[in-house]
């Protein structure tokens, strides 16, 4: 297992580079930057916070390496402390130079600018001019599409309500039907049972006929042949 003094100085030397990274990084931005001050005076700030947090981190990495047991030891991590510092100072000098080339551009910028006021000015109402134009494009397209959104709206709520009366409709149609069938079987039935009292009456009638000529029959047999 290692020893707490050995991953504390692994940890510096891990944060040393990644504080360098960021210092780096931030150099390069401020030599990129063309303005305006504020930027640049913001990432000079950012820049001194890391360079701080850089040197702690290298006086933790000196003072880590005079607690070393063993010199050979101390003197490897003094000389890692020596090339940290080396490169701080590098870093230094790197900020400083990409601060004047910052500098410049912005001054020769500014000097344009001035140079080009009218230029500027002209180009400022234009763009101005443009831009209004733009907007009230936008604006009108926007109401046009809100008018056609209300139309489409208000046919839907028309569509909606012909669905709503066709159904009532419908509903109305069904129950009439309905009605219609109780009434059908109704006659249905009426119909049948006037069928088969029509059957009897038929018979009924018949019976009476054979009844009646049967006593016509006997009374004339009586008459006519009263012997038999």
């Amino acid at each position: 297992m290692a020893a707490p003094q050995d991953v504390h100085v692994r940890i510096c030397n891990q944060e040393i580079v990644k504080f360098d990274l960021e210092v780096k990084a931030l150099i390069q931005d401020i030599r990129d930057c063309s303005g305006p001050l504020s930027t640049l005076t913001e990432l000079n700030t950012k820049v001194k916070e890391k360079f701080q947090q850089l040197r702690h981190r290298i006086q933790d990495l000196e003072q880590s390496a005079k607690e070393q047991d063993k010199e050979s030891e101390k003197q490897l991590l003094l000389q890692e402390v020596e090339n940290h510092k080396k490169q701080l100072l590098s870093n230094q000098t790197s900020w400083r130079k990409a601060n004047l080339t910052c500098k410049i551009a912005i001054d020769n910028l500014e000097k344009a600018e001035l140079l080009q006021g009218g230029d500027l000015l002209r180009q400022r109402k234009t763009t101005k001019e443009s831009l209004a134009q733009t907007s009230s494009a936008i604006t009108e397209s926007l109401m046009g599409i809100s008018r056609m959104m209300a139309q489409q709206v208000q046919q839907s709520e028309e569509a909606m309500q012909s669905l709503v009366t066709s159904s009532r409709t419908i509903l109305d149609a069904n129950e009439e039907f309905k009605s219609m069938s109780g009434t059908i079987q109704l006659g249905r039935k009426l119909i049948t049972k006037y069928n088969r009292r029509e059957l009897t009456d038929k018979l009924l009638i018949f019976l009476a006929l054979a009844l009646f000529l049967a006593t016509v029959l006997y009374i004339v047999k009586k008459r006519l042949f009263p012997f038999l």
